[in-house]
């Protein structure tokens, strides 16, 4: 009873079409989740993603769960998890891979799962990386470990600002650093991220957890632009 009375005040809706959810309905309506362009990627061995890293950074595996398309629903849902605090978008969405990856022998290996970190002032300013959760969920999934606190942001840049500069990076140009490298020695990581459009961020980050010793990096995200 006391839910139905919250739901009278504060519906819940769909977080694309902000139609009122049913019961049997979790932050997206069934309809926009039937059509949210999916990548199937990692079920059909289809390596449009890795072919991203090729002649970059080693990555063993790569997928990504949606395809991204400007003022589409991918990017509504991202918009409202990195702006709107809709936390709740990151839970679903690494519950919905999380629960596709588990059933993949590529993926059955990994060790650790890390996000890609947000620097300490804007984590402070938005007061939670996006990332994380889904990125929490998918270590749940794996029964891997999750660890936020290996590969650390060094440089806070904007968005605009980050892509020239990554476009630019190199191994003198630090971004990113490692603490602590004997805690991911000899794991196979999954590193995750929201969003992949040149990969840069996530080579440059690959790059770094390369310093630990003998490990295998594969990668996810929620999207990929194409």
């Amino acid at each position: 009873m006391l839910n139905d009375i919250i739901n009278v005040f504060f519906p819940k809706v769909c977080y694309t079409c902000q139609a009122l959810l049913n019961d049997n309905e979790l932050y997206i309506c069934t309809h926009c989740r039937n059509n949210l362009p999916v990548t199937n990627f990692h079920f059909n061995n289809d390596d449009s993603v890795l072919k991203i890293f090729y002649g970059r950074v080693k990555v063993e595996h790569a997928t990504a769960l949606l395809r991204f398309e400007k003022k589409g629903m991918v990017q509504q849902l991202i918009h409202g998890l990195k702006y709107k605090k809709q936390e709740a978008i990151g839970v679903f969405l690494g519950d919905w891979l999380g629960g596709e990856l588990k059933t993949v022998k590529a993926y059955q290996d990994i060790d650790v799962v890390i996000p890609v970190p947000l620097h300490k002032k804007k984590l402070k300013k938005r007061g939670y990386n996006q990332v994380a959760k889904f990125a929490q969920r998918l270590a749940e999934a794996l029964q891997a470990e999750y660890k936020d606190d290996v590969l650390i942001k060094v440089t806070n840049t904007e968005s605009q600002v980050l892509k020239k500069r990554l476009a630019r990076w190199n191994q003198n140009d630090e971004l990113f650093t490692l603490k602590n490298k004997k805690a991911i020695a000899n794991k196979h990581i999954l590193l995750v991220d929201d969003l992949i459009t040149t990969g840069a961020t996530m080579e440059a980050c690959a790059t770094v957890l390369n310093q630990a010793n003998n490990i295998k990096i594969s990668v996810a995200s929620m999207a990929i632009a194409q």
